[in-house]
């Protein structure tokens, strides 16, 4: 590892963030999950299957992401692990190609994603681990902004490529910028929105080499036997004391339901406009490209913010952001806002869609990169992987709830508007939890 210069290995590290972003921007969000929408036709019912895959595939990774982390903090080698759950991002992202109209299976096309985010999830929490071996506990804070920084710009250039090149839209069957997708893919088949997947796939390929030449893990590489039952103890004990550490507890149970609730948003957003707004998957595609550019801004400035006066204060503001911008979603339509009719033909719903992108990328930004500092500020260094196992099922252990009371409410009430009133309570109950959380943990 020595071999290897620092700044080459944080490199590497944030090149992670650059490579496995699109799976969030094209995928969950911006140009994957509005096409879905088109292929079901009913908003409401998309909204719904959406919220219950999403849920499936989030319950898997709350149930395993802790035993996980305890079993590489056991038996070394994380990359071993990175790998592995490389090879399910880059196949479960592949086989999204198979959505075409006409012919969809959405329960496969729903496993095919889940087995993508389940690998992306996995790779994020060993990878995140790694974080305090990059820097100081002054600097990891500036080193995690940037990261996300970089990220969102791989998902900005990602997110401009396909919008440019290949998503074409339902009626004209032209791109972005007016053309035929290119490779002679095949507009009426809609292979040029459903090349999203393939190229998810290639770009983490090609963009986690810099990864894996530059990153090392210091840990041993030979795993005892009986490791997974010691992982299973291990977690068992670490589960049963967390309420003595109740700094850590306040944290993940805190980051529970705000990053439940900014989870909820991502997956929903462009869903959600393509319904309510009535927006194509071009248009959703420039709404992400607004939240992406605020938020790699924000999560560049956030980084420095954290650097100066620690994360705590950096995720409080960014909640109150998010809280509010989940009240006002319930009351934009595309007729009425606040309750306020609007002339037929009003584009200000559009507008004001556009600026809650901006503070949602904004916010979303900047939180992420200061919840991963916070979570190395409340651990115990020599079993960061474990805690970032558990930081993990912090955000999965309601990550199904979230989309479920979505697709619930959503079903029951057959609005789209009341479908996301429960991020809101979301945010609420992360804000009050954070008030437990010492900003440098028990151990000081």
């Amino acid at each position: 590892m020595a071999a290897i210069s620092l700044r080459k290995r944080v490199w590497g590290w944030w090149w992670f963030d650059w490579a496995s972003q699109p799976y969030n921007t094209l995928l969950i969000t911006f140009i994957f999950a509005p096409y879905v929408k088109e292929l079901i036709g009913d908003g409401a019912q998309a909204q719904s299957a959406w919220g219950f895959g999403i849920g499936a595939a989030g319950f898997i990774i709350a149930l395993l992401a802790p035993i996980l982390g305890a079993m590489a903090d056991i038996s070394g080698n994380r990359m071993r692990w990175i790998w592995g759950f490389s090879a399910m991002y880059v196949a479960g992202a592949f086989g999204l190609w198979w959505a075409a109209p006409g012919d969809f299976n959405l329960l496969l096309v729903l496993v095919f994603f889940a087995i993508g985010m389940i690998g992306m999830e996995f790779a994020t929490i060993f990878t995140n681990s790694m974080l305090p071996d990059l820097g100081t506990r002054e600097e990891i804070g500036r080193i995690s902004g940037n990261g996300w920084a970089f990220g969102y710009l791989g998902g900005l250039v990602s997110l401009v490529i396909m919008l440019a090149l290949f998503a074409e839209g339902a009626e004209t069957g032209k791109t972005f910028i007016g053309i035929d997708p290119i490779l002679g893919l095949d507009a009426i088949q809609r292979e040029g929105t459903r090349a999203v997947g393939p190229l998810t796939a290639l770009w983490y390929a090609v963009f986690m080499i810099p990864f894996f030449l530059w990153v090392r893990d210091p840990k041993p590489t030979a795993p005892p036997r009986g490791a997974l039952k010691r992982a299973l103890v291990d977690v068992g004990q670490t589960l049963r004391g967390l309420p003595r550490n109740r700094s850590l507890f306040a944290y993940l149970a805190s980051s529970m339901f705000y990053r439940d609730g900014l989870n909820g948003m991502y997956v929903f957003g462009g869903i959600y406009a393509a319904g309510v707004l009535e927006w194509s998957v071009i248009d959703t595609g420039v709404f992400g490209i607004i939240a992406i550019i605020t938020g790699a801004l924000f999560a560049m400035l956030g980084g420095r913010a954290d650097q100066a006066f620690g994360p705590k204060p950096v995720i409080t503001i960014s909640i109150l952001v998010l809280t509010g911008v989940a009240i006002t979603i319930v009351f934009i339509s595309r007729d009425a806002i606040f309750g306020i009719a609007l002339p037929e033909g009003s584009t200000l719903p559009d507008v004001m869609f556009y600026v809650i992108g901006a503070l949602i990328g904004a916010a979303g930004g900047t939180i992420q990169a200061a919840s991963r500092t916070m979570m190395v500020r409340q651990a115990n260094p020599a079993r960061m992987t474990e805690a970032f196992g558990l930081y993990a099922l912090a955000g999965k252990a309601t990550s199904f709830i979230a989309p479920l009371s979505i697709g619930v409410v959503t079903s029951i009430s057959g609005s789209q508007q009341i479908g996301v009133t429960p991020l809101i309570a979301l945010f609420l109950l992360g804000l009050v939890l954070l008030f437990w959380v010492k900003p440098d943990g028990e151990k000081v």
